[in-house]
């Protein structure tokens, strides 16, 4: 049988959706840019296929600079109800236009309006700023739909390995590993 680490991420993925009391989606995305320095946040995935698992960001954000100085990255969905893992590495690259308007559109508006009101990982010298630029984009797009605001883009994680680890008891956990062999896959196991 081939190794095929995206269905088992979809059979994963599919039972966090049911049993993971919050936000299954979320997951830990680290960069680094040209200094080294790994940095690490949690973000939400918003989409996942064969080419790829998708989040969305701010091309002038913290994460947004770093990927554009070294596009590779690692995420990490932990799972803990299900005593579950999955660990993804590889590098990334843009979303369409296209994709990330049909993205975008989906979003409740207060969150479209936060996106032009924010010029995300920049110092904010209060609250009560961010507040008026809220309602400022509000003014701005009252009446009319609120369009991707530029700079607003999306990425793709191309896996190159993914790593699904279980938890077993007495720290004898199971650890599965697909890495990337030409068009295909190949999988074995690490010590926990």
């Amino acid at each position: 049988m081939e190794a095929d680490p995206f269905q088992l991420f979809d059979q994963w993925f599919a039972q966090a959706r049911e049993e993971e009391p919050s936000e299954p989606e979320a997951m830990a995305l680290a960069t680094s840019g040209v200094d080294g320095q790994p940095s690490v946040r949690m973000v939400l995935l918003k989409a996942h296929d064969l080419a790829g698992f998708v989040f969305y960001t701010h091309e002038q954000s913290a994460k947004g600079q770093d990927l554009a100085q070294n596009p590779r990255a690692a995420l990490l969905f932990h799972w803990k109800s299900l005593s579950r893992q999955v660990r993804i590495e590889g590098a990334t690259e843009r979303v369409s236009d296209a994709e990330a308007d049909a993205y975008f559109a989906t979003r409740s508006r207060d969150a479209q309006l936060g996106a032009w009101a924010s010029d995300q990982s920049r110092p904010l010298d209060s609250r009560e700023t961010f507040e008026r630029r809220v309602e400022e984009a509000k003014r701005r797009f009252e009446g009319q739909e609120v369009p991707r605001p530029k700079g607003w883009v999306g990425y793709r994680l191309i896996p190159q390995r993914m790593e699904f680890w279980t938890a077993r008891e007495h720290r004898l956990h199971e650890r599965r590993l697909f890495t990337r062999a030409g068009d295909g896959w190949s999988e074995g196991l690490l010590y926990p």
